[in-house]
């Protein structure tokens, strides 16, 4: 049973926004924001108003049954309509309660990825490489944008790093359950045994924040200014063009030097950096409200070791719901990453609704 108070909050929430969005007189810098709360709210609306009514009419065809003046025929077609109207309640219950459920206010940010090859060598900075074209076929598959922002390449021509940026609806709702330690079980090409080797990569996915998220003074920075490095001939940076930039509240340091103009690089690794301490601070948060950790599944610590990817078996594994795909082939071309997805999705919002209840 939900409490009418949550209902009636939803509709008081919703009608207040209607009516802020409408009047014109709302800072621009938020009204991106309210205007997704409001469509978010505009799904469930319809059901919350309905849901109100249920009592009221349940006592009216409870009337009607109970009363000796109506004919059998009437008395049966009340008891068939509230036995309809109590299944109906339920059906609406279920949906109000999947929207109660406790929400991170960043499913409908974009997504700054960053895939780091570990423990491995060259072998793994191949399975870097793979799972980024896995990533590249999963975003054009769902038609998002994806953006490079930086690569840097391993002698076997695998990637020792690269870091994107995905946009579109909800990135990152979807691939926040990427962020960990991918595991990889092959044979690799250098192998004259054809003995089976382990190599990981390391995923973190990062909700990009916006100028409203998160202040980060001028003050705060370091900025450093050096000449980029390159494989030498005619593609070395002869300017001062590569950036470091240091948040010195916290520590953290981005460097970004694959654009030729410093003003390029320095937007790329604000971007980053903007990103990397604004999920900080949500990790800090994260922390301090324990509940909320134990409610999802995996989706943030990067020493988690989350999946495997078995080449001679041709299947892939998330250890976290205990899930075992025999297509490898298909998951890695973005073919079925959804049904990983969905998957998992599930069994956080089950988790969830448990601690609801």
């Amino acid at each position: 049973m939900i409490p009418k108070e949550k209902v009636q909050d939803i509709i008081a929430r919703h009608d207040n926004l209607e009516k802020e969005l409408s009047s014109g007189d709302i800072d621009p810098k938020l009204f991106a924001k309210k205007s997704k709360e409001y469509s978010s709210l505009g799904v469930i609306i319809a059901i919350a108003r309905e849901y109100l009514k249920f009592d009221n009419e349940k006592s009216d065809l409870e009337n009607i049954i109970k009363d000796k003046k109506n004919d059998t025929e009437i008395a049966e077609m009340a008891q068939k309509d509230l036995n309809d109207l109590k299944l109906k309640k339920e059906d609406y219950e279920n949906k109000l309660k999947i929207f109660l459920l406790p929400k991170d206010e960043d499913d409908n940010k974009n997504a700054i990825v960053e895939i780091r090859a570990g423990t491995g060598g060259l072998e793994a900075s191949l399975f870097c490489s793979d799972l980024f074209k896995m990533y590249e076929k999963v975003c054009s598959k769902k038609r998002w944008n994806l953006e490079i922002i930086s690569i840097s390449k391993s002698e076997a021509g695998g990637f020792k790093e690269v870091i994107f940026s995905v946009s579109g609806n909800d990135i990152y709702s979807y691939l926040k359950y990427e962020s960990g330690v991918h595991r990889v079980q092959r044979i690799p090409k250098t192998e004259t045994q054809g003995r089976v080797h382990t190599s990981a990569a390391t995923i973190a996915v990062l909700p990009e924040a916006e100028d409203v998220d998160i202040q980060i003074k001028e003050s705060d920075l370091r900025i450093d200014v050096f000449r980029a490095g390159g494989p030498g001939g005619q593609s070395v940076n002869t300017t001062d063009s590569a950036v470091r930039i240091t948040h010195i509240p916290t520590g953290v340091v981005v460097s970004q030097q694959d654009e030729k103009s410093q003003h390029k690089n320095k937007a790329k690794a604000l971007k980053i950096l903007r990103s990397r301490v604004y999920e900080a601070e949500k990790r800090k948060k994260d922390h301090e409200r324990s509940t909320n950790r134990r409610s999802q599944i995996g989706t943030g610590d990067r020493s988690e070791r989350i999946r495997t990817y078995n080449f001679p078996q041709g299947r892939v594994t998330d250890h976290r719901i205990n899930l075992t795909l025999h297509k490898l082939d298909e998951f890695l071309s973005g073919e079925i990453h959804e049904e990983m997805n969905q998957e998992l999705r599930l069994k956080e919002q089950d988790i969830k609704l448990k601690n609801l209840n």
